[in-house]
């Protein structure tokens, strides 16, 4: 993944020797050592304002806190952006840079009024490196409660890519090859908290899952990755996501989990010897896959039962290697109790719906990506709004679905208002009043919705509404679970009632939905 020129002056490097240019110029090369000087440049200066100055106390207190000291602060190259506009700005320009060549590194952003000022401002500052070390964009972490968003990142410029990145990489590497592993982790400091207990075979992956590109990286230095991610729901749903490809490139990939943290960062600070001896037994990947849904799903019938089969098989169907695919085969079909015959009738059912989705969304051209539940709520707002007698449809929408069964932030407050409204006109709906006390923002996803009960996007029978009710309602059960499972006090008693009770509500649903 670089130019013809970058590999000549990297072998020439490695070998000693000189290279004279001559007879062309490569421009690509000749922009990108620009960028990279720039963003060497900002990390120098980012640093020295954390190690040198006043104005780094405050991120060298707070680093200190976190149990990072100033030798780890160096390896990692650790720097602190000052709150001002213009600082690195002009530091640049004295550099002889353009505002084009910073604009271009992504250090510097343009105002509506044309006016240039500095991206990172009172924050933290991670340098993000290439897998030789060179920095090609940053991470920055506010210090303070403000508003703004906690971490804000280099945008996609000519040398960073998101998809292409793993922060750490170039301090990793060398481990990952000795310990044939690399962990996997979400954030900057769940990278540089392990370098205090000498675990340095950790990268952070840029964005939530883990991608093709990322993997093809860590495949030039071990076949075995292991995931050790947030404990949290969102966490979860990571280590989940990649798998394929994962698969697809022939990795061995493993799980840990803190029960007693949610990251691995807080995991190190609460009980470090403790961390250290969970890391050391990961738990293959389909193993956490199949606790993960029978915890779920604690229930022992029948239901409950179609539903870990459900959940499990999903990942199943995507294991290459035969012996692998019949080991995990087997271990759910005792675990369940029942024949592997059904199970293996499962797998070859999902690869053939795998096949005629992948078929219909590339002949089909509308929204092929939507989930199903999105697709539920969409469709039943729009019946709601479109029906003859609004108010009297909702009754129904919501004397089984509640509000917060809703999982699009502006559908439940597209809800609220349309409930608070038809409470206090209780008259004939009217579509232009009600859109009169809508916020802006939330006019246009009424429009968005209002026709989409017209179109063909619910494959269902379009008159047995309720059964589309009780369906959107087990997919509210099921997110409710599976967020109830991995929240911090699931082990409470409250915690454990609530979770029955979500379960029993599931199959009274799913069974209502057989029937109807």
């Amino acid at each position: 993944n670089i130019t013809f020129i970058e590999a000549v002056r990297d072998l020439a490097e490695k070998n000693g020797i000189t290279i004279e240019m001559s007879g062309f110029e490569d421009q690509a090369w000749k922009k990108k050592e620009r960028l990279l000087e720039i963003n060497r440049l900002a990390s120098e200066f980012f640093s020295y304002i954390f190690h040198k100055t006043p104005f780094g106390k405050k991120a060298r207190t707070y680093v200190s806190e976190r149990g990072i000291d100033e030798k780890i602060t160096k390896i990692f190259h650790l720097g602190y952006a000052p709150s001002s506009w213009d600082s690195l700005l002009q530091f640049l320009k004295r550099k002889k840079f353009s505002d084009r060549e910073i604009l271009d590194a992504g250090l510097a952003v343009a105002g509506q009024s044309g006016r240039i000022y500095d991206r990172f401002r009172g924050r933290i500052m991670f340098p993000i490196g290439d897998s030789r070390g060179q920095v090609i964009g940053f991470s920055g972490r506010m210090l303070d409660g403000s508003s703004e968003a906690k971490y804000i990142n280099t945008p996609e410029t000519p040398l960073y890519h998101k998809r292409e990145t793993l922060y750490g990489l170039h301090l990793a590497k060398n481990a990952a090859k000795d310990e044939e592993n690399m962990y996997l982790v979400e954030g900057e400091f769940d990278v540089i908290s392990p370098h205090k207990l000498g675990v340095t075979n950790v990268v952070a992956i840029k964005g939530s899952a883990v991608t093709k590109e990322q993997l093809m990286l860590l495949k030039r230095y071990t076949k075995r990755i292991t995931l050790m991610l947030d404990s949290d729901p969102a966490g979860m749903e990571a280590a989940k996501r990649g798998i394929e490809e994962a698969e697809n490139q022939e990795f061995e990939i493993g799980i840990v989990t803190f029960d007693f943290a949610k990251d691995p960062d807080e995991a190190i600070q609460k009980d470090a010897i403790q961390f250290k001896k969970t890391i050391q037994k990961p738990i293959p990947l389909y193993d956490f896959i199949i606790d993960y849904a029978f915890k779920k799903n604690p229930q022992d019938d029948s239901y409950a039962k179609k539903r870990i089969a459900d959940e499990v098989v999903g990942y199943l169907e995507k294991i290459r290697n035969p012996i692998v695919s019949s080991h995990y085969t087997k271990k759910l079909a005792v675990l369940l109790d029942v024949s592997e015959a059904s199970i293996e009738s499962l797998i070859r059912k999902n690869r053939f719906s795998r096949k005629k989705m992948k078929f219909v969304s590339s002949s089909k051209k509308h929204h092929p990506d939507e989930m199903r539940e999105i697709l539920l709520q969409r469709y039943l707002l729009s019946y709601i709004f479109q029906h003859e007698n609004p108010k009297k449809m909702a009754d129904s929408v919501f004397q089984i679905l509640s509000i917060d069964d809703f999982s699009i932030p502006s559908y439940k407050k597209l809800c609220e208002y349309f409930l608070d409204f038809v409470r206090k006109q209780p008259d004939v709906f009217s579509t232009e009043r009600f859109l009169q006390i809508l916020p802006q923002e939330l006019r246009s996803v009424f429009d968005e919705i209002y026709l989409f009960a017209s179109t063909d996007l619910i494959e269902s029978d379009n008159e047995n509404v309720k059964r589309l009710i009780y369906e959107a309602k087990r997919f509210s059960l099921k997110r409710q679970i599976s967020q109830s499972v991995t929240s911090k006090d699931e082990d409470s008693s409250e915690a454990k009632n609530k979770l029955r009770k979500m379960n029993s509500d599931l199959s009274h649903v799913e069974k209502l939905i057989v029937t109807l």
